[in-house]
C-alpha cells in the first residue's frame, strides 16, 4: 500500500525536472560568477526550487492519483451500489471518529491487488481510495481496519510532513546536482560546456532524486507504525490486527504464485528486495508492534 508515496515521488521528480529545465532555458537564477559557484546563492536557489517542487507535487497529488489509478470518485449522496455505500459510510464514520471536520473524497479503482491509499494536499482536500481487489479478497472487519489505517494517515497529516521532508531532500538534490554538473562542464571544450552543464543537471538531478527517495522511504516506514496505531484507535485493535493478518496471508499467497511462475520458467530467483527500498515495514513487525 505504498502507492501514495510512489505517485508523490514520481510527481515530485517530474515537477522538479520541469522547473529546472525552465530555469535553465530562461537564464534562471545566476549563481555562477567569474570565480565559479557562489555557494550561498546556489543554496538559496536550491531551497526555492526544492520546496516549490515539493509543494506543487502536494497540491496536485490528489488529481494525479485519480488520473494515474483511474479512481472513480463516489458521490456520497448517490452511490451506485450497496458496496459503494458501505465504503463511503466506513470512511466517513472513521473520519468523524478521527475528528476530521471535512470528509475525505472516497473512491474505488479497478485492480485485482489488495490495496488502498490516502492522499491529498490537506485534511480538507483528501482522498481515500480502495481497490476492487481489497473489497473482494477481504472480509468486512479487515476492510474497515485497512480504511481506518488510511484515515489515520489523513488525520496525522502525513502528506504535509512528507512534503516538508521532500522539500529538504529536493534542496540537497538541486544543490549537489548543480555542483557536480558544473564540475563536469569544466572537463569539456568551452563551446559545448553549456550543453554538457544543462544535460548533466537533469541527469544528476534524477539520480540524486532516486537516492534521496531512500530518506522518504525510511520516513514512510516510520509513519506506517503510527498509522497502524491510529487505525487501531479508530476501528479497534482487533480489526486492525485482523486486517494486517489478512494482508500477510494475501502477500504470502501472491509470493507463492510468483515463485511457482518463476520456477516454471527455470529462473533461479534468490534475491529479495532490500527493506531500504520499501515504503512499508515488514508486516510481521507491524503485527508485533500492534500487539
Amino acid at each position: 500500500m505504498g502507492k501514495r508515496i510512489f505517485y508523490f515521488l514520481l510527481t515530485n521528480v517530474l515537477v522538479l525536472v520541469t522547473i529546472s529545465i525552465i530555469l535553465s532555458l530562461t537564464g534562471g537564477w545566476n549563481y555562477i560568477g567569474q570565480n565559479g559557484i557562489d555557494y550561498g546563492a546556489l543554496l538559496i536557489f536550491s531551497a526555492v526550487v526544492g520546496f516549490t517542487g515539493a509543494f506543487i507535487s502536494l497540491a496536485i497529488s490528489r488529481w494525479m492519483a485519480k488520473r494515474m489509478m483511474g479512481v472513480r470518485v463516489i458521490n456520497p449522496d448517490a452511490p451506485r451500489s450497496d458496496y459503494e455505500r458501505e465504503v463511503v459510510e466506513k470512511v466517513h464514520r472513521l473520519a468523524r471518529t478521527a475528528g476530521l471536520m471535512h470528509m475525505p473524497e472516497v473512491g474505488i479503482y479497478d485492480s485485482p491487488e489488495v490495496n488502498a491509499f490516502a492522499t491529498g494536499p490537506s485534511k480538507k482536500r483528501s482522498l481515500v481510495a480502495v481497490s476492487t481487489g481489497l473489497l473482494t479478497e477481504m472480509d468486512d472487519d479487515a476492510v474497515e481496519g485497512v480504511i481506518a489505517h488510511e484515515v489515520a494517515h489523513v488525520a496525522n497529516g502525513d502528506m504535509v510532513t512528507m512534503t516538508l521532508l521532500q522539500g529538504v531532500v529536493n534542496t540537497f538534490v538541486v544543490f549537489l546536482a548543480r555542483i557536480v554538473a558544473y564540475i563536469a562542464s569544466q572537463f569539456v571544450r568551452e563551446e559545448i560546456a553549456p550543453i554538457v552543464h544543462f544535460v548533466a543537471i537533469i541527469v544528476f538531478q534524477i539520480v540524486f532524486s532516486i537516492l534521496g527517495s531512500l530518506v522518504v522511504f525510511a520516513y514512510s516506514r516510520h509513519r506506517e507504525f503510527h498509522a497502524d496505531r491510529g487505525g487501531a484507535d479508530l476501528a479497534g485493535k482487533d480489526k486492525m490486527r485482523h486486517a494486517l493478518e489478512m494482508l500477510k496471508v494475501y502477500s504470502n499467497r501472491v509470493k507463492g504464485e510468483e515463485q511457482t511462475a518463476v520456477a516454471t520458467l527455470k529462473i533461479n530467483n534468490k534475491g529479495k528486495k532490500s527493506m531500504i527500498f520499501s515504503t512499508h515495514p515488514d508486516i510481521d513487525e507491524r503485527i508485533q508492534r500492534l500487539s
